[in-house]
C-alpha cells in the first residue's frame, strides 16, 4: 500500500476523533469514523467563484476567467471519456451522488450503505480525469443557461445577490456563482483545463470520508486511483479582492421587481476587517455569531417587537458569514414595509449600545451556538461538510466548540462596539410587480 503521512486529532470535550493522512502527492485524506448506517465521502477543492483572478508561476499577471467557471468545471467533470456518465454510475452502485459549487470551494460527494468501495472509486477517477470537448462544452452552455434563468426568476436568489451587490463594488462574490449567460459562453475546453491545472492540485484538495468505514480500506483504494495525480509545475496565488473594498457598503439601497405577494428583503452589514490568521478569523465567527443570535433571535427583544408591530413574518433569519476575503452580517425576511424593518433594527442598535448588552442574552446565545456546534456531529453528511469547510478556512473543527466556550462577555461587548456601522448596512427588497 502507498505510504501516507498520518496525523490523529481527538476531542476529549465531544469524543469525537479522526485521522489525517497525506497521500506523496500531497492530497491530505480525511478518515472520520462513525457508527452510522450511511457512509459519506466527499472530494473537494479549495476553488470556488469569486477565485476568477489569480496569478501562476510566481508572475504578477493577473489572469481573468469568465464569472461561472468554477461552477462548469463541476458540470463537466461528471462526463467521462467514454462517453459515460458518473452520476448514472453511481446509481447504478445505489448511492447518491452530487456537486456544488460555493464562493470559495467545490465539493464532489455521494452517501451509501452498500457497494462503498466502487463508489469511493469513482468519486476518486472522475474527479482525477478530466475530459473537455469543445461539443461537450457547447453543449452544457445551453443546460446551465437555463439554470441560471431559474435562478433569475427566484426572489429569494435575486434579493440575496441584491444585497452582495449593494454591500460590495467590486468582489466577485457580487456576481451569480453560476456566472450569466454572457459570461459562460465565453468559456472554452481549454479555460476548463487551465482553470482545472491550476485548482485541482492535490495540494489544494481533500478527501474527507466518514462513517463506518476502515481507514485501511479508504486508503487502500486511494493508493490505487491516485497514483498517477500529480502535483503540476504551476504555482497558483489568488487575488485577495477584500483588499480593494471600501469599508462602508457601495450603494444603501437596492430593490427589484418580481413575481412575489409581498416584499421580501435582506438587510447587510459589510466587514472588511478580516484576519490573515485564520485562528483569528475562526474565533471572530464564533464571536460575531454569538452577538448575532443576542440580537436578532426569537427569544430576544428586537424580533418580539418587530413580530408585535406587524412588521416581519415569524420567518425572519440572520447570520453572520466570514472567509478569507469577505464577511457580514445579514438580516432576511418578508414585510410590507422593509425600510421601517431596518428602521427598527437600527434604532434597536443604537438603543442597547447606549444601555449595553444584557449578559442573560450573552449566556443563552452561547449555549444555542454551542449546542449547534456539537449537533453537528449527528450525522455523517454534516461532519464532512463542515469538516470540509473548517479545512478550506484553515481552520480545526474540534475547537469550534472549546472556542465557543471560552468566549467572554467583555469580548463579545468588544466585537459588538465595532459592528453594525450605518455606513456599512445595504437595504435589498424585491416588491411586487404593480399595475401602475
Amino acid at each position: 500500500m502507498t505510504d501516507f503521512k498520518a496525523a490523529f486529532y481527538e476531542s476529549g470535550l465531544l469524543d469525537e476523533r479522526y485521522r489525517k493522512f497525506t497521500h506523496p502527492s500531497g492530497l491530505d485524506i480525511y478518515v472520520f469514523p462513525k457508527k452510522m448506517s450511511a457512509k459519506y465521502a466527499l472530494f473537494g477543492t479549495k476553488y470556488g467563484s469569486v477565485n476568477n483572478s489569480f496569478c501562476v508561476d510566481g508572475s504578477d499577471q493577473v489572469i481573468t476567467v469568465p464569472d461561472g467557471i468554477a461552477h462548469f468545471l463541476e458540470h463537466k467533470l461528471f462526463f467521462n471519456e467514454d462517453g459515460s456518465d458518473s452520476f448514472e454510475r453511481f446509481s447504478d452502485y445505489g448511492a447518491d451522488a452530487n456537486a456544488y459549487t460555493s464562493f470559495n470551494k467545490t465539493a464532489y460527494l455521494f452517501s451509501c450503505t452498500d457497494n462503498f468501495d466502487k463508489s469511493l472509486t469513482e468519486l476518486i477517477d472522475f474527479v482525477t480525469h478530466p475530459y473537455f470537448t469543445p461539443e461537450s462544452v457547447a453543449s452544457e452552455i445551453g443546460i446551465i443557461s437555463e439554470e441560471i434563468k431559474m435562478y433569475d426568476d427566484s426572489p429569494g436568489d435575486r434579493c440575496f445577490y441584491g444585497m452582495l451587490e449593494g454591500m460590495y463594488k467590486s468582489h466577485s462574490i457580487r456576481r451569480n456563482i453560476c456566472g450569466t449567460e454572457e459570461s459562460i459562453s465565453r468559456i472554452t475546453a481549454p479555460m476548463l483545463y487551465d482553470c482545472y491545472r491550476a485548482f485541482y492540485r492535490p495540494d489544494n484538495m481533500m478527501l474527507i470520508v466518514c462513517g463506518d468505514v476502515s481507514a485501511e480500506e479508504v486508503l487502500t483504494i486511494a493508493g490505487e486511483r491516485l497514483e498517477n495525480f500529480k502535483n503540476p509545475s504551476k504555482q497558483v496565488k489568488f487575488i485577495n479582492e477584500n483588499s480593494l473594498e471600501a469599508p462602508s457598503a457601495y450603494k444603501p439601497y437596492t430593490e427589484q421587481r418580481m413575481q412575489v405577494a409581498k416584499p421580501i428583503f435582506n438587510i447587510g452589514f459589510k466587514d472588511t476587517d478580516i484576519s490573515d490568521d485564520p485562528r483569528e478569523r475562526q474565533r471572530k465567527d464564533a464571536v460575531m455569531s454569538i452577538l448575532d443570535e443576542m440580537l436578532f433571535s426569537r427569544a430576544g427583544e428586537l424580533y418580539n417587537s418587530l413580530f408585535d408591530k406587524k412588521l416581519i413574518s415569524p420567518s425572519m433569519s440572520y447570520g453572520y458569514t466570514m472567509s478569507q476575503t469577505f464577511a457580514y452580517h445579514s438580516v432576511a425576511g418578508e414585510s410590507d414595509d422593509p425600510r421601517a424593518v431596518l428602521d427598527e433594527i437600527m434604532a434597536y442598535i443604537g438603543r442597547v449600545r447606549g444601555e449595553g448588552l444584557d449578559k442573560k442574552d450573552f449566556e443563552r446565545a452561547k449555549k444555542v451556538m454551542y449546542a449547534e456546534a456539537v449537533k453537528c456531529f449527528d450525522s455523517v453528511e454534516n461532519i464532512a461538510n463542515s469538516l470540509f469547510t473548517f479545512v478550506c478556512e484553515g481552520a480545526e473543527i474540534f475547537e469550534c466548540a472549546e472556542i465557543i466556550g471560552s468566549i467572554g462577555f467583555d469580548e463579545v461587548e468588544a466585537a459588538f462596539k465595532q459592528a453594525f456601522d450605518a455606513s456599512t448596512v445595504t437595504l435589498s427588497v424585491v416588491s411586487p410587480i404593480t399595475n401602475n
